[in-house]
């Protein structure tokens, strides 16, 4: 099974009118060698025979040169080199898929692509399209978060398949997936524009359009990620991860910033803000939480809690009073509420470091204990009307609150005491800062924030506050030994 490459030529006969094939004349030169202008280079070989014991050799051409013909030939010899001679149903299933290939015109399988054939039984054409592939990866994942499985659809959906979905999965390549995120960084460049024009019908192309950042694009990126690592491992389509040869732009999560009074008159002069994560001073989240009271809001509890423990809002409102021990003055995050679409769902935590118990302030638990009651005569109010869920924070029947709600009210409330804006997630930023500010470890802030490290908070958190920055001026300077204990320069 050697094989050989020779010449052929399309001349006929001129008496009988027949093709002379390999048999031209011509096709030599007087001293035996192949004609170097005459002829086309094809190649031949004998391949394995089928199930049913007939032989099959096979001959392709024509080649441009003999170059291009040994080629071929080579790489179906490696090809041959892959089963076990002695292995009847291999040696067959490889003459197979050389045969497929050669008389469909694809290209001649490689070892690997035949090595895969024969361990899964499938020939390489009838490997799926990203677009298959993906669909079914994602119909396969069950032990995921309810979220977690609504994130991988909507990359999958949005950009992964428009982009890569046509390609068989085997032909994907590192260039593919770096065109899509070009295409992606020109999308962003286009809808920019069109939001910064002053034509209304330009802004209206693309309104409700939104750019993809350089966070977005990197779980993007981890969802192919772990789609083709499970194409490898579970499923042996591919031998190595495309995706893996990526390089990105680095994520860096933007950088919590003081609403300092400059800040607020520059805000309020032209409507902008420094940062997308702005943290009020400890004198801003006491007049919010002072205009809440004196407004007797029934959600003043909740938004008194997340200030003074940085619960997430999910945790807040998925809290359930068995989760809370009073005369301990501590509480357990073991729930949150979770949002999918526009519907709600009581799910666990989504890490193990985020379930973990909370210490409370005196504060916050005499705060807690008027909640209590104040839901107890709202109980009594709704009558059979009230729903039982044993969360600490329902609305005036005893359902669920809804997140979405939770923060417009708090919107609405912090317009109302004439605050600059933040989000309502910035309250744990805030009690992160605050805490700094009181001198409290970083390590304990970190245990309370539920972070996964210290160094996470120190490097989120470390220098938001001029005060600390003054903190640690002085802090330093008092190191240093003084013969005058300092000061300024005698005149």
């Amino acid at each position: 099974m050697k094989g050989s490459t020779f010449k052929r030529c399309g001349c006929h006969d001129s008496v009988t009118g027949r093709r002379l094939g390999r048999s031209c004349p011509q096709l030599r030169r007087p001293g035996g060698g192949w004609s170097r202008t005459h002829g086309h280079w094809h190649w031949q070989i004998e391949i394995p025979a089928r199930a049913d014991g007939t032989r099959r050799p096979l001959r392709h051409g024509p080649y441009a040169t003999q170059v291009d013909a040994d080629a071929v030939l080579d790489r179906i010899r490696a090809v041959l080199a892959v089963p076990d001679p002695t292995d009847p149903h291999t040696t067959v299933k490889t003459g197979d898929l050389i045969e497929t290939a050669v008389k469909t015109g694809a290209p001649v399988p490689t070892p690997d692509q035949v090595r895969r054939a024969l361990h899964l039984d499938i020939t390489p054409t009838e490997l799926p399209t990203m677009q298959a592939y993906l669909t079914d990866w994602l119909a396969g994942r069950k032990n995921i978060k309810a979220g977690t499985l609504r994130s991988y659809e909507g990359h999958i959906r949005l950009y992964l398949i428009p982009h890569l979905g046509h390609l068989r999965i085997d032909r994907l390549r590192p260039g593919h997936i770096d065109a899509m995120y070009d295409t992606i960084a020109e999308r962003n460049t286009t809808i920019a524009t069109l939001r910064a024009s002053r034509d209304p019908a330009k802004r209206d192309q693309v309104k409700n359009q939104r750019i993809v950042g350089p966070r977005t694009l990197h779980v993007i990126h981890a969802t192919l990620r772990k789609a083709l690592n499970d194409a490898i491992r579970r499923h042996r389509y591919i031998d190595t991860n495309p995706a893996l040869m990526i390089e990105l732009p680095t994520a860096r999560p933007p950088k919590p910033t003081i609403w300092t009074d400059q800040r607020i008159r520059t805000w309020r002069d032209t409507g902008t803000t420094p940062s997308p994560v702005m943290i009020w001073t400890p004198e801003h989240a006491g007049r919010f939480l002072d205009h809440t009271h004196d407004a007797n809001d029934r959600l003043y509890a909740l938004y008194h809690l997340i200030t003074f423990t940085g619960l997430r809002r999910g945790e807040a409102c998925g809290l359930h009073w068995d989760d809370l021990d009073l005369d301990a003055a501590t509480l357990t995050v073991r729930w949150q509420l979770v949002q999918h679409g526009w519907a709600t769902a009581i799910d666990t935590p989504k890490t193990s470091d985020s379930e973990a118990a909370v210490a409370l302030d005196t504060e916050t638990v005499a705060v807690l204990r008027a909640h209590r009651t104040r839901q107890h005569r709202e109980r009594l109010a709704a009558g059979a009307a009230w729903t039982t869920t044993g969360l600490v924070f329902t609305t005036p029947t005893g359902g669920r609150l809804h997140p979405a709600d939770i923060t417009d009210h708090f919107h609405h409330l912090a317009n109302q005491a004439g605050l600059p804006p933040i989000r309502l997630h910035d309250l744990r930023h805030g009690a992160a800062t605050m805490g700094l500010a009181a001198g409290v470890h970083m390590k304990v802030i970190s245990n309370r924030l539920r972070h996964s490290s210290p160094h996470f908070t120190a490097k989120f958190y470390g220098d938001v506050l001029p005060e600390l920055s003054h903190v640690a001026a002085q802090a330093t300077a008092a190191v240093v030994p003084r013969r005058r204990g300092g000061g300024a320069q005698p005149a």
